[in-house]
């Protein structure tokens, strides 16, 4: 009797051939997709980082506006926000002094004195919750954002 064992070698079945994996030409298509993603996105989020350094600059500072007058209400005492617009930073007395980036400008303009493009600054908050200060502009190339501190009131408005 003549047995045929299962793992016999068959001369006359084909390999599958073409039916397991990928060409090369697919593999470079697949590559070149992925190439082009990730090169779409690194534009894209490069471009919101530096939006998102601005618009938290000023939001640092108009909070910093913002708890001096708090800190002036709770103490009974006024507090103020120091503005060095030659070194671009600000500052509460006693509080961590923080810097605006290089590639944002600052200006004050003061209701008695116009426009102020360099030295020192201060914007005073009363106990009685009013502030005293000119508008602070706040830009880059791309944007312009202005932080007007209310007098009477003392609010703090971000236009």
């Amino acid at each position: 009797m003549y047995y045929r064992s299962s793992f016999s070698l068959d001369l006359h079945r084909r390999p599958n051939v073409g039916k397991d994996g990928f060409t090369l030409l697919e593999l470079m298509v697949v590559m070149l997709l992925v190439t082009l993603v990730i090169g779409i996105s690194t534009i894209f989020f490069a471009n919101t980082l530096t939006s998102s350094k601005f618009n938290t600059t000023v939001r640092d500072l108009s909070t910093t506006i913002r708890h001096a007058r708090s800190l002036a209400q709770i103490h009974g005492e006024r507090k103020t926000v120091t503005i060095d617009l030659d070194s671009k930073t600000y500052w509460i007395k006693g509080k961590k002094v923080r810097e605006i980036p290089s590639d944002i400008q600052i200006k004050i303009i003061d209701p008695l004195y116009g426009e102020i493009f360099e030295g020192r600054y201060q914007v005073v908050s009363n106990a009685m919750g009013g502030i005293q200060g000119g508008t602070i502009v706040l830009w880059n190339d791309k944007k312009t954002v202005s932080i007007q501190p209310d007098p009477i009131v003392g609010s703090v408005v971000v236009k």
